[in-house]
């Protein structure tokens, strides 16, 4: 095999691979390299795919549960099969993983497993599981090697009872309790998925909202509709530590009054967020450089301290998704290209898919009071919505900010049903710069929950609600 490349892809996650296949498409020689024996990095294999699988899957029950007997639906001996519900997630990812596959053949794209490590900035070794490593070299690298669970002081992951997210999608059991370190999307997830099947769940969130990197309304809310479904959520709440009992979990804490507390259950989950994964990689034998948070320092066009070395995702600055991996991906291979691409990192959406889900793009009401911004509010909420009623969908609004001189979409906000698909149409909107009016203006489905963000727009312009 002839291991010279155009493009070595270092990692197969969302950033990885698209970067592999945008690099094909273009016609350079691209060669990927990962780790595992599988491709789709953490995404695929234990994040994204997997934890909306169960997440969908543990939705339907609980409407089964708490819904269908108002629709006249009656079901006798409702009961969750845990097994087949891990089974069916296990299928999903595995067909996740099998149309990358057809990807990485289709556009000729080869595959290295094992792990890399720079010799220099012009070669890499691979050493495979078999111990054996062979030398790979290419004009230019992508590293695109993702993130792992980080921790806090005095709780240290064992993956038996203190476990992280990528645990916590394959148990084997159904616990009876489990308290969740971390209020951000991942622990609001989780929480959702384990409460929906009866487990006992309690989040511990040392900020004092949930999901605090966004608009402080939709945390607000989300506490609202959590603790509906019996999830206990203690806000400004540290942790001091975490104990394996061995059959169980002990967690210190200091409460919101400062009072030492404890708290035994069945399982821990940490979900304090994740750190940039570049161990092993044989930075030092290159002049890249990290960041004080581990983070590999890159310029505007994402290029390294090595003029052919780029990072993107989750290893370099910025908000730790997917789809933001994705842009990168295609920005860095189009710059390699001589084109000139474009990211505008304010218009990257942010989801949480418990339910109702949450998205949101642009400025956050606090940033836009911390830059004394003037600004305007329209705010409509689901329960105003005709759709949502006939759907049962009462919970959640949308929130509009714009411009006051102009009327500039400055951020779109919203918690409700099916939100995940309708921030697109607010991205469109910030994108090309339009105003709350452009916004209300275009004609909108009747019913639909889409209908929701005219109403909204149609508030910040000055109007009121004009539809249900």
């Amino acid at each position: 095999m002839e291991n010279i490349y155009d493009i070595v892809v270092i990692g197969s996650g969302p950033g990885g691979y698209v970067a592999a296949i945008r690099a094909a498409q273009l016609g350079y020689k691209t060669a990927i390299v990962e780790k595992y024996s599988t491709l789709g990095g953490t995404c695929t294999n234990v994040g994204c795919i997997p934890s909306k699988a169960l997440l969908d899957s543990t939705e339907h029950y609980h409407t089964a549960q708490t819904k269908f007997d108002t629709h006249g639906i009656s079901i006798e001996n409702l009961k969750i099969n845990f097994d087949q519900l891990m089974k069916r997630k296990a299928g999903v990812v595995n067909q996740n993983i099998s149309g990358l596959n057809y990807l990485m053949k289709k556009n000729k794209i080869e595959i290295i497993e094992g792990k890399a490590s720079f010799v220099n900035n012009s070669e890499i070794s691979v050493l495979k599981n078999d111990g054996a490593s062979h030398a790979v070299k290419g004009k230019y690298f992508i590293i695109a090697t993702g993130s792992k669970p980080s921790t806090i002081k005095g709780v240290a992951i064992d993956k038996d009872r203190i476990i992280t997210s990528t645990e916590a999608l394959k148990l084997n059991e159904i616990p009876k309790s489990m308290a969740i370190i971390g209020g951000g999307v991942i622990g609001v997830e989780m929480a959702s998925i384990y409460a929906r099947i009866g487990v006992k769940v309690s989040i511990l969130e040392y900020a004092d909202s949930l999901i605090p990197s966004m608009d402080k309304e939709l945390g607000k809310e989300l506490k609202k509709i959590l603790s509906k479904n019996s999830i206990e959520i203690l806000l400004n709440h540290k942790v001091q530590s975490a104990q394996n009992n061995g059959s169980s979990v002990t967690i210190n804490y200091i409460d919101g009054n400062d009072k030492n507390n404890a708290l035994t259950v069945d399982y821990c989950l940490v979900a304090v967020g994740r750190k940039p994964y570049t161990e092993g990689l044989g930075l030092e034998n290159t002049s890249i450089k990290l960041d004080d948070k581990g983070r590999i320092v890159t310029d505007n066009h994402l290029k390294t301290n090595e003029d052919n070395i780029y990072a993107i995702g989750d290893v370099i600055a910025g908000p730790m998704l997917a789809h933001k991996a994705e842009e990168e991906a295609v920005f860095v291979v189009e710059t390699i290209n001589g084109q000139k691409p474009h990211i505008d990192y304010n218009l990257i959406p942010n989801v949480v898919y418990t339910w109702p889900e949450i998205a949101s793009v642009g400025f956050t009401e606090e940033q836009l009071k911390k830059e004394n911004r003037s600004y305007r509010v329209g705010k409509f909420p689901f329960s105003a919505s005709g759709r949502a009623r006939a759907a049962m969908e009462y919970d959640g609004f949308v929130k509009v900010l714009s411009d006051t001189k102009y009327g500039e979409l400055l951020g779109v906000h919203i918690i409700g049903p099916r939100a995940a698909d309708l921030i697109a149409q607010a991205v469109i909107g910030m994108h090309y710069q339009t105003t709350d009016e452009d916004m209300f203006r275009i004609s909108y489905a009747h019913p639909t929950y889409s209908e929701a963000l005219k109403e909204a727009y149609l508030i910040a312009s000055g109007q009121g609600a004009i539809n249900l």
